[in-house]
């Protein structure tokens, strides 16, 4: 059984990882930008402007084009998205996720959030106002 550093390193084999430059030039281009950082952490660093806020346990019934719970940004599988966390751990297991779903243009940000926000690119600062989760097509059943 691998350890999850092994598992991760496998898996990132896998996917076309972006530098936050990189991401910055995907979203120009389209790409969607999606944060599955817990509320506390966007809640005290900040949001990236025009990325969708999806909660990582939320994550596949949000961005699956068939999924009547999408966010309406969810548009195809052909969508380039890009997954951000805060250090670019778990967004590459969640990337994986996603193109296993058919979402074959997923990655994610290395060094996430902080990266991002390290390299200089535009960040929304904390106001004191908790920040919410994108809103999306229908309701999951059970929440």
């Amino acid at each position: 059984m691998p350890s999850i550093d092994e598992h991760l390193a496998a898996i990132r084999e896998g996917l076309s990882r972006l530098s936050p430059a990189q991401a910055a030039e995907a979203a120009r281009g389209g790409a969607l930008l999606v944060d599955i950082r817990y509320g506390a952490l966007r809640d005290r660093d900040g949001t990236i402007p025009g990325a969708v806020i999806v909660e990582r346990n939320e994550l596949e019934w949000r961005l699956d084009p068939r999924s009547p719970h999408r966010v309406p940004q969810a548009v195809g599988h052909d969508l380039p998205v890009v997954v951000i966390c805060n250090e670019g751990y778990a967004s590459s297991l969640a990337a994986v996720s996603l193109q296993a779903l058919g979402l074959r243009r997923a990655t994610d940000l290395t060094g996430g959030f902080q990266a991002w926000r390290e390299a200089g690119l535009p960040v929304t600062p904390p106001d004191g106002t908790p920040t919410v989760p994108t809103p999306h097509i229908g309701r999951p059943e059970g929440s």
